[in-house]
């Protein structure tokens, strides 16, 4: 769809400046008057030297000092109202050349009063009001100079007029330049915002998927041992001490890993106080598996790997023999390593059947493992077996990409 502009808007780019400021922001809110002030001292004292060079120009009087200030003075309103003080100082400035007042450093009120409408976004407006002081400065010198003082002014000379028009265009192109980076800050600034909340979404994520690891792994041989205490509790005493027994080393350690998670979120950057879990960790995983009644048989020889691959596939194990005791009515498990190049085969096995009860879970469990997996480079397949039971295998590299 084309877009509808109102009539007398097809020059704009950027916001309204006929609108009122929001004094909500505070570099709206307060007006440049130091700056100001030295712009205004600036022009006056430099006119004022530069009237004593220019004999051939009309000397300064109480009138082109008004016009000096006031072009100085619009520059309070820059900010607010660029359009508007872009055209307003060009405009006074050209009445001020055509009285024949002594050049000086009159131009710079025009330069400030561009440089702020370019950078506010309103180039086009800017571009117009510098356009408008060289066409008016053109049309005095080149054809109204008879009619206008000082007196026995000659005509301008064309050569001097392209000068002037070059300085027109170095002024709006440094002003674009600064407009230019001002934009790339923004964007680097936005970038880093962004990033920053990317990392901050990645840790929560990373925290979160902690947090279920242990909790779900560590509950299911809670519920698993409550049940048989509770079962047992009259017929056989002994064993449903052990089953208390369980439980409780069970919730201990699930307590030490969440209290090491939540660590990290209350001193975010030491060093956590206990090291990441990996597969030097996997014969208490197994006993802990054991406890819940699900045998583990382990072939091959867990590999040495980096930190966090070393946790992943810890985490991995973990969270496939959680589901073995939740999900399958099989009381035997198999986990198998296997190095195929710089790849290690983690597979994770139970006989079956799907018990299909409602173990509780979030069924976040496979979707963490798939995580944990490719932050590495890996895949993650799950599905039920050709001969039945389930199936976990994991392909994760040797050697992670750094940083992973």
């Amino acid at each position: 769809m084309t877009e509808q502009r109102a009539p007398g808007q097809w020059w704009r780019h950027g916001p309204p400046w006929w609108s009122a400021p929001d004094d909500t922001e505070p570099h709206r809110a307060r007006l440049p008057w130091r700056s100001t002030a030295l712009f205004t001292a600036f022009v006056l004292i430099g006119s004022h030297f530069a009237a004593h060079s220019e004999h051939h120009r009309v000397a300064l009087n109480g009138y082109a000092r008004v016009l000096l200030v006031v072009a100085s003075v619009l520059l309070l309103w820059r900010n607010r109202y660029p359009v508007a003080v872009a055209f307003g100082t060009a405009t006074v400035t050209l009445g001020y050349l055509a009285a024949g007042y002594t050049y000086g450093p009159v131009f710079l009120t025009v330069a400030v009063s561009c440089y702020s409408a370019v950078v506010a976004g309103h180039r086009r407006a800017a571009w117009a009001s510098v356009g408008l002081l060289w066409a008016g400065h053109a049309l005095v010198a080149l054809w109204l100079y008879p009619w206008l003082p000082p007196a026995g002014d000659k005509r301008g000379n064309v050569y001097q007029e392209i000068g002037i028009g070059a300085w027109v265009l170095a002024v709006v192109a440094l002003s674009e330049l600064a407009r230019v980076r001002r934009e790339q800050w923004a964007r680097e600034r936005a970038d880093r915002a962004q990033a920053a909340r990317r990392r901050a979404d990645e840790e929560r994520l990373r925290i979160a998927r902690e947090l279920h690891d242990v909790l779900a792994h560590s509950i299911s041989v809670i519920n698993v041992q409550a049940g048989m205490g509770l079962a047992l509790l009259d017929s056989d005493p002994e064993q449903a001490r052990a089953a208390l027994t369980t439980i409780k080393a069970a919730s201990k350690e699930a307590l030490g890993e969440v209290r090491q998670v939540l660590d990290t979120l209350r001193t975010p950057g030491d060093a956590p106080r206990a090291p990441a879990p990996g597969l030097d960790r996997l014969p208490e995983l197994v006993e802990q598996a054991a406890a819940a009644g699900l045998t583990v048989e382990i072939e091959g020889e867990p590999p040495r790997l980096p930190p966090g691959a070393g946790l992943a596939a810890f985490r991995i194990v973990q969270e496939a023999l959680t589901n073995v005791v939740r999900h399958s009515g099989s009381r035997h498990a198999r986990v198998r390593f296997t190095e195929d190049g710089d790849a290690l085969r983690l597979c994770i096995d139970d006989d079956g059947p799907a018990t299909g009860a409602d173990a509780g879970g979030s069924g976040n469990g496979l979707a963490g493992m798939r995580e944990r997996a490719a932050a590495l480079g890996g895949t993650i397949e799950a599905g039920p077996r050709p001969g039945g039971g389930f199936r976990v295998l994991a392909v994760l590299p040797l050697h992670p990409r750094e940083g992973q």
